[in-house]
């Protein structure tokens, strides 16, 4: 579904404006499993054996399909806001790799002899986008530059541990999913700051005051700093606010 509205959005056949207000769910549509349960009570994940394997690409197919719902949510939401076409053409383009990332990853889960929905998962994510369903500007500080980011952090050694641990096959699709979050993480950037000069505001004193306000605890090392730049995220955004600077 996501990757036909994606060509139909590119087709130039769907319009933001519709002939009457649209109310937007408080969530969106959900399959029936998995279970969604506190992040605490989850299944242990790991790379030595297989049930520990499947419980860690499980995990990762239910990010991905939480992203595909992040990023269509900011066109949604925010379709009022006045900013350039390109910006939810960026959006729409980040959902159809995040639905391409879903497919990757749950493949290699029905290859492994199991599927998503197998196993429970948590809401945390989510709790991201109703925390800043006000302000586009506190999204994209949320979600693209610390969530996604943390993506940059943590994929490399996941996909090298992966490969080290004989399942090349999941590591090959980590590869994929990691070198689109870099697109993903700089179109989150890149609108970050278009909205902070069109408010004339210093974007990476908003970035630290607008996650102090909303994530509520520091951001965790180590950080990606070659990854994270080369997608407009530079130190001077997060080390202030992170553990090491506090």
């Amino acid at each position: 579904m996501t990757l036909a509205l994606r060509e139909a959005w590119s087709a130039r056949t769907l319009s933001l404006r519709s002939g009457g207000r649209v109310t937007l769910p408080d969530r969106p549509g959900r399959p029936t499993k998995p279970d969604l349960i506190a992040p605490g009570k989850m299944v242990k994940r790991g790379i030595g054996s297989l049930k520990g394997r499947i419980a860690l690409i499980h995990s990762l197919c239910h990010i991905e399909l939480n992203a595909i719902d992040l990023a269509l949510d900011v066109v949604a939401r925010f379709a009022s806001v006045p900013v350039p076409r390109s910006f939810f053409d960026g959006w729409m383009m980040v959902a159809a790799e995040e639905a391409k990332h879903f497919t990757l990853l749950r493949n290699r889960l029905r290859s492994l002899g199991a599927d998503y929905g197998d196993l429970p998962a948590h809401d945390g994510l989510w709790e991201a986008a109703q925390e800043t369903d006000h302000d586009l500007t506190a999204r994209l500080a949320l979600v693209p530059l610390v969530l996604e980011a943390r993506g940059l952090d943590v994929t490399p050694s996941l996909s090298e541990a992966l490969e080290r641990g004989g399942d090349p096959q999941t590591a090959a699709i980590l590869r994929i999913i990691y070198e689109d979050e870099k697109g993903h993480v700089a179109v989150g950037a890149k609108w970050f700051r278009f909205l902070c000069r069109r408010d004339g505001l210093e974007p990476a004193a908003s970035f630290q005051a607008l996650v102090r306000k909303h994530f509520r605890s520091p951001l965790k090392p180590p950080f990606n700093d070659r990854a994270r730049a080369a997608s407009g995220l530079t130190p001077g955004f997060y080390r202030a606010i992170s553990s090491l600077g506090n």
